[in-house]
């Protein structure tokens, strides 16, 4: 991934996952780095980090995307993840 805007090492969540991003008119599909941290000193929130591979993408220049959590919303995003993915592995099964 050239031009990285996240630090991306061994201890990053999830790296080269398929993404997609999507706007009015164009979709573009390339590979992403996904990353769940806490501030280093005095944590008190959670960030979820997005960073499509720009060199990809047609429509948007290098960047990333971060979502800062509480610690109640981070709960409720993994139970809502781990709920479909019940639904996933029931409907495969």
């Amino acid at each position: 991934m050239a031009d990285r805007v996240l630090s991306v090492n061994a201890y990053t969540t999830f790296d080269l996952l398929d993404a997609v991003a999507e706007g009015h008119g164009w979709t573009d599909e390339a590979m992403a780095v996904l990353n769940v941290k806490t501030p280093r000193k005095n944590p008190d929130e959670v960030l979820l980090q997005l960073e499509l591979d720009n060199g990809s993408l047609d429509n948007l220049p290098a960047h990333a995307d971060t979502v800062s959590l509480s610690p109640d919303e981070a709960r409720t995003l993994a139970g809502e993840l781990e709920r479909y993915a019940e639904k996933v592995e029931d409907e495969q099964a």
